[in-house]
């Protein structure tokens, strides 16, 4: 069976506009902030699955260790006839799981969210070719927009993995889950994958890795900026920085200017000027106590009904069940 033309919900002229308005608005606030999607497009995608092979990168790792430990578990526990992945990218952890219901039997469909069309195109027709009995259907949107576009009816298993949930701020977490509780209906599963809280000293180097390509990949947004906007930023005069915040229990993810500079961001009109060694932040990602994640699912509607975590206890997946 070969994929379904894709549902398209969110159009190129709908991301130039969002990287206008997040950037008109970063540069500009006080301290200043860029949001992590713009690191993805294709170099910064490239860049990314470099990370994930790092010795120094264990959330893929500990991830996949969870999902190949506990996939047919999963398959039994919900019994969905409907998976929905946001922010699928290749889909490749997914494959755990697609294999773990192909076995069990009754899973129907697939819908993988993904806000690059390109990327979901490729990836749908290679999971559609792959699994012959399966419906494919991709939607090109962004998760924190577009739940309501998510199909309906059936049991459905919505996934949210890769620790992602932890690059939104608490208030943005809060009014995500409370919009994927109002997508699902009582009785719909959301697995989550989140990153645990641990000794800085493991989770430092997987944001500062030793041969750099997190320092490239930091900068690449920079790049995005330029090529997207007609920016004339030096990407080079900034140096990755990866922090702990210990008060908040996340990195940050910064770059820090080693000069005072002039940026001229022709496309917005916009002079931005930032003195040496000022920062940018340009990521978050919160480190979850188990505890903690239970009560952010519970107080958006959501009963916790397992809890996973690999061997070293560095990553936890949690199935919950919208009540």
């Amino acid at each position: 069976m070969s994929a379904e033309p894709l549902e398209i919900h969110l159009e190129e002229q709908d991301l130039a506009r969002g990287l206008r308005d997040d950037v008109r608005a970063g540069l500009t606030a006080d301290p200043k902030w860029l949001p992590p999607k713009w690191f993805y497009d294709a170099r910064g995608s490239e860049l990314f699955e470099e990370i994930t092979r790092l010795p120094e990168y264990y959330p893929t790792r500990a991830e996949r260790a969870v999902l190949a430990a506990q996939a047919p578990a999963i398959a039994d526990l919900t019994r969905a006839k409907t998976l929905i992945e946001l922010g699928s990218g290749s889909s490749e952890k997914t494959r755990l799981l697609l294999d773990a219901f192909s076995r069990r039997g009754g899973l129907g469909t697939f819908v993988p969210l993904d806000v690059s069309a390109s990327a979901l195109r490729a990836s749908t027709a290679q999971i559609a070719a792959d699994y012959p009995g399966l419906r494919v259907r991709g939607i090109v949107g962004d998760f924190t927009r577009h739940l309501d576009r998510l199909p309906t009816g059936g049991r459905r298993l919505v996934l949210f993995l890769g620790g992602t949930i932890g690059n939104l701020l608490p208030a943005e977490r809060a009014a995500f889950l409370t919009s994927m509780r109002a997508a699902l209906e009582s009785g719909d599963w959301l697995l989550v994958g989140t990153d645990l809280v641990k000794d800085p000293s493991v989770v430092v180097p997987a944001y500062d890795d030793a041969a750099g390509v997190t320092a490239e990949f930091n900068r690449n947004v920079l790049r995005v900026v330029n090529r997207e906007l007609g920016a004339d930023f030096d990407p080079e005069a900034f140096t990755h920085v990866a922090r702990w915040d210990a008060e908040h229990e996340w990195i940050e993810m910064r770059l820090r200017a080693d000069r005072r500079m002039s940026i001229r961001v022709p496309d917005l009109g916009l002079d931005v000027s930032f003195d040496a060694g000022e920062e940018l932040r340009t990521e978050i990602s919160a480190k979850f106590r188990p505890e903690g994640a239970a009560a952010e699912l519970g107080a958006a509607g959501f009963t916790v009904e397992m809890f996973w975590t690999d061997p070293e206890r560095l990553f936890g997946v949690t199935l919950a069940r919208a009540c």
